[in-house]
This record gives C-alpha cells, sequence and structure tokens, in this order.
C-alpha cells in the first residue's frame, strides 16, 4: 500500500472518530464540568455558596471555549517543541561521537 494511500485512511479515520461521537449524540447537551458540578452542588445543598467570585467573566461561551482551546495550543507547542528539541539533541550528540 503507498504512503499516500495509507496517510489518506489514516486521516478519514481521525476525522470519523472526531465526528462520529457529535452524530450519533447530536441530540446531547454538552455542558462543561463546571456546569455540571454547580447543579451537583446545589441538589445536594441549596444554600451553599462559592467561595469567591471571578474577576472576569467572559462575553460569551464562545470567547471561553476559545481561551480554553487558546490555553491547549499553547500547551501542546511548549511540550513538543521541548520534545523536538530534546530529541535533536540526542541526535546532535549520537552523530558527534566517533
Amino acid at each position: 500500500m503507498k504512503l499516500r494511500t495509507k496517510n489518506g485512511l489514516l486521516l478519514l479515520l481521525v476525522i470519523g472518530l472526531a465526528f462520529a461521537p457529535l452524530y450519533i449524540a447530536r441530540t446531547a447537551e454538552f455542558e462543561g464540568a463546571d456546569t455540571q458540578a454547580s447543579a451537583a452542588i446545589s441538589t445536594l445543598d441549596a444554600d451553599y455558596k462559592p467561595w469567591f467570585t471571578p474577576f472576569w467573566e467572559p462575553p460569551s461561551g464562545e470567547v471561553e471555549s476559545f481561551f480554553f482551546a487558546l490555553q491547549a495550543a499553547v500547551g501542546s507547542g511548549f511540550v513538543f517543541y521541548f520534545l523536538g528539541y530534546a530529541k535533536g539533541k540526542h541526535s546532535a550528540s549520537k552523530r558527534d561521537q566517533p
């Protein structure tokens, strides 16, 4: 099997795995863990008061999702940069040895 065909099949598999849950559960409500935790706490103790309130509330859920995705992208960028740096350093030291 050619490499292009294999990569194409893998790409289709990844896309299928990403969108299949959204198609299967299209009537489900996707809410965050914060919302679910707040609902669970209010059912246990109706008089519960939070310890603190955020000093800035994002204007919408989309902005909040954007910041979450940005945080994930920056974090993975750092992780993979250092992994690549370590691999390059290891390869360079291996190449310099007789």
